[in-house]
């Protein structure tokens, strides 16, 4: 094996299409729901997107129809993490409250570390259990603390991992995701993060709350499928833990997340960009053509990206012959995120 630059690199291997077996795509909930590929749940905090996750995994540990299908499966094993629910006092109680089958959800032990996309464990605990579904809530307590969400060349290999693990064992992984506060933009656009979380994944669903439905219900609006046609959007309420479903409703993901709104209290672009740039370095600083990219993904263009920039204490350095942006102080000497 050559090791050029002192990078390993591995010998070229080639095939041609003759030697792929075709197969068709395996579904736990069509067209939602893939088995082997990563499905994100995306919504706002508060909006029942973890309620849903759990009574979706009661279902499948009963071995239930899944809701609008005449489709069942096999009660199941699910992997369930949850990074801000305890197990016993949050977690069972609300499972118990759907009835799903307790023996059926599995977690893994976090005590002595925390786990991430990249962690063995995840994979080692799927293929020990057979669980057909891992569900991991939510998505920036496992993406790993040395990776910055917004910065999509961080984010991919973690995903990468992740993919892979769908990929071996046949396992649905569903990631739940939490939305940014920037509304006006179509759903794809609104997960807390680069965009390139949504480009990894097959599919996304978006959970929210319709002006036109009662207060507490929810719509569950398909935003993206890379494998499938997008789903019907369906209509459910949320009591005390407990998902009922009600019926298909007539709302797009976009139309749900308001993207033809106007924008949060009117805020321009470039109050947007000036928050965003102040997230994205108080993690420390980023290379100027990855801060770009992530202003392109808002609709934010470098015109008012480099305004916005000119009112914040941000400076320019030179990092093996490329610009990288990086927060310098206030004239008052203070820290420029405070």
């Amino acid at each position: 094996m050559e090791q050029t630059n002192n990078l390993i690199q591995a010998p070229l291997e080639m095939f041609t299409a003759a030697d792929v077996e075709p197969k068709e795509v395996s579904w736990l909930w069509y067209p939602y729901i893939p088995f082997g590929k990563v499905t994100l749940l995306q919504g706002d905090s508060g909006d029942g997107k973890s309620t849903f996750a759990l009574n979706l995994a009661a279902i499948l540990t009963r071995g239930d129809t899944l809701p609008f299908t005449e489709v069942s499966h096999e009660p199941m094993k699910v992997i369930y993490l949850n990074a801000e629910d305890d197990a016993d006092d949050t977690v069972v109680p609300r499972f118990m409250k759907a009835n799903g089958v307790r023996d059926h959800l599995i977690f893994i032990s976090e005590k002595k570390q925390r786990l991430n996309f990249s962690d063995r464990r995840i994979g080692e605990a799927i293929r020990e259990t057979g669980a057909r579904v891992c569900i991991l809530d939510p998505l920036a307590s496992y993406l790993g603390a040395d990776v910055s969400m917004n910065l999509a060349n961080e984010v991919r290999p973690r995903f990468e991992s992740l993919i892979d693990v769908a990929r071996e064992t046949g396992c649905a992984i569903i990631i739940i995701v939490h939305m940014n506060k920037v509304e006006g933009l179509k759903a794809t656009f609104r997960v807390n993060g680069s965009v390139d979380i949504v480009a990894a994944a097959r599919s996304a669903v978006v959970i929210g709350r319709s002006k036109e439905c009662e207060p507490d219900q929810r719509v569950m609006a398909h935003s993206k499928s890379n494998l499938a046609p997008l789903g019907e959007s369906i209509l459910f309420s949320v009591g005390d833990g407990v998902v009922e479903f009600i019926d298909m409703i007539d709302i797009t993901a976009d139309q749900l997340v308001g993207a033809l709104g106007a924008g949060r209290n009117g805020e321009t672009k470039q109050a947007v960009a000036r928050r965003e740039l102040l997230e994205i370095l108080a993690e420390g600083q980023a290379p100027q053509k990855l801060i770009m990219q992530r202003m392109d993904e808002l609709g934010i263009s470098q015109r008012t990206c480099e305004l916005a920039k000119a009112t914040l204490p941000i400076v320019t350095v030179r990092v093996n012959g490329h610009s990288e942006w990086k927060l310098g102080e206030r004239p008052d000497g203070n820290d420029a995120t405070m």
